[in-house]
């Protein structure tokens, strides 16, 4: 169980970090790595947020 939550956030973050550099490097032909990382933290944070209200909304 713990293994899953684990890959569930190295994929995540993974994802984020590489859609926030293609999205910095093509709208603004420079990315910094604390921009990339800072963001996909908070995005990941965000992902963790939303399983955990959905898993109390279904049980009530």
């Amino acid at each position: 169980m713990i293994a899953r939550e684990v890959f569930i956030f190295i994929a995540a973050f993974a994802a984020f970090a590489s859609a926030v550099a293609a999205y910095l490097f093509a709208f603004h032909a420079e990315s910094s790595l604390k921009e990339i990382l800072s963001t996909a933290f908070a995005a990941v944070i965000g992902l963790y947020v939303g399983r955990y209200v959905e898993r109390r909304l279904i049980n009530g």
